[in-house]
């Protein structure tokens, strides 16, 4: 790997997920200590740990639902008790439900935005304080492209999405007099394996898809992954504030 980080430690929310799992495995091939966060998922979790330590890595499975503010802010105390304070925080969980904006209930649209990004909000409110005392931390939010180009059926998704990107970038400007940096990777079209759940006919989804695209092939969980080490990395110190969007020249300027 180009990025080391060794000695560091990465707490990595939605870690079992496609693009999760992949960030995950990724800071650990680069060094890292992982602090994997699932939900509901603890065999996905234990067997990604597993892997990880089969290759003389270090890495632990927390169980957290970010849809409640409590678990999210008591997960970052498990996590520092149990490990140490992060210096690396990677915050992916998120949920993607479709829904038309019409028969959007204020129930789910609260529940979308407290995944989505308050508990990005609550884990780097958790996080920078001992970021700041050790004068570094790394913070990257996983966002979405489509808050730029907008969804049927995704109001309250992209909505929070756009929010992460502002709560990027006001927090680049809060954080860095303290040597932390934050930034936002957003994903284009992934293609994961949930994809076949949520797409009724991936073939023509994947056409249209790469004619929006510059580059003519589906993106992947670890072109994700290599831009989320990167600037969890050294190399990166000077660059904050930023969304850096995994799209194939989807969406461009």
């Amino acid at each position: 790997m180009p990025y080391t980080l060794n000695g560091r430690l990465a707490l990595v929310t939605g870690a079992t997920g496609g693009i999760g799992s992949a960030i995950t495995r990724t800071l650990a091939h680069s060094g890292a200590r992982v602090a994997l966060a699932h939900f509901d998922a603890p065999d996905d979790a234990r067997e990604l740990a597993q892997e990880i330590r089969s290759m003389s890595g270090e890495a632990e499975a927390f169980a957290a639902d970010l849809r409640s503010a409590r678990a999210t802010s008591a997960l970052y105390e498990r996590v520092h008790n149990r490990m140490g304070a992060p210096d690396i925080l990677v915050t992916a969980a998120g949920d993607y439900p479709r829904t038309p904006h019409a028969d959007l209930t204020p129930g789910r649209w609260d529940q979308c935005l407290s995944l989505n990004l308050t508990a990005h909000h609550l884990l780097a409110q958790a996080a920078a304080p001992a970021m700041s005392a050790r004068r570094h931390g790394r913070i990257v939010t996983v966002g979405s492209v489509l808050a730029h180009t907008g969804r049927r059926e995704l109001a309250d998704y992209i909505t929070a999405k756009a929010g992460l990107e502002g709560l990027t970038r006001a927090l680049a400007r809060e954080l860095g007099e303290h040597g932390i940096t934050v930034n936002c990777v957003a994903p284009g079209s992934i293609r994961v394996p949930a994809e076949g759940n949520v797409v009724p006919d991936p073939i023509a989804m994947e056409k249209r898809q790469l004619a929006r695209q510059c580059v003519q092939r589906r993106g992947h969980p670890e072109d994700v992954a290599s831009a989320v080490a990167f600037l969890a990395s050294a190399e990166s110190g000077f660059i904050t504030g930023q969304t850096l969007r995994v799209d194939g020249g989807w969406v461009l300027g």
